[in-house]
């Protein structure tokens, strides 16, 4: 006798969401539009990063491949900033290697979140940041949790890389980037992004208040 309900389904074998290709169709349409904006906010930071590189006197292709390589906006920045004061690459690399290292404990802790191949599971390594975790951590179901990571990540590393190039190729044409206040779009986009979990939830006030002193 057949059971009416179906056992093809390789979510009731494997757990939700285990196997499949990732859609935007498995996240709400206002996470997609979070992460759209985040994408954007990091785009304005890697104009700023790779304009501020090469305007410091290095050449194009070290914030480049700078960005291709080690995808950290804040390891970037420290390492450039070494480098342009006179610092030598040991001491660039080790400054960027410091202020990265908090990325390891987000990698534990998205680990089943990037897939069950060692392929999948080294891409997505280099995509872990500040801003995937953030995302994949705020789903509860397993296919909306990888959706976040795979959306986010291979978005926000397009976007980086890209206006990094952007950045670099207009060099010293943009002069102070400063000025434009570039530097203030992505904690203002992370703001906004924050605000509605502050007003309606008083426990996360209470804890984002702790983390600002701290």
């Amino acid at each position: 006798m057949c059971s009416p309900h179906r056992t093809d389904d390789p979510s009731h074998r494997t757990g939700e969401g285990a196997t499949g290709l990732v859609r935007f169709s498995d996240l709400p349409p206002g996470v997609l539009r979070d992460i759209a904006l985040v994408w954007l906010a990091d785009a304005v930071v890697g104009v700023s990063f790779g304009a501020i590189a090469v305007g410091g006197g290095l050449p194009v292709w070290v914030p480049v491949l700078m960005s291709l390589l080690v995808y950290a906006g804040s390891a970037q920045f420290s390492a450039v900033g070494v480098l342009t004061a006179g610092g030598g690459p040991v001491a660039a690399a080790a400054t960027g290697l410091l202020l990265n290292s908090r990325t390891a404990a987000f990698s534990l802790a998205l680990a089943d979140d990037l897939g069950r191949s060692w392929t999948a599971r080294l891409i997505g390594a280099h995509l872990v940041t500040d801003e995937t975790a953030a995302f994949v951590l705020a789903q509860e179901g397993r296919r909306q949790r990888k959706a976040a990571f795979w959306i986010s990540g291979v978005g926000l590393f397009v976007a980086w890389n890209l206006s990094v190039l952007a950045g670099a190729l207009a060099g010293s044409a943009l002069g102070d980037t400063d000025r434009f206040g570039l530097d203030a779009a992505f904690p203002a986009v992370l703001l906004a992004l924050v605000l509605p979990a502050l007003r309606g939830d008083s426990a996360a006030r209470r804890a984002s208040a702790v983390g600002a002193v701290v």
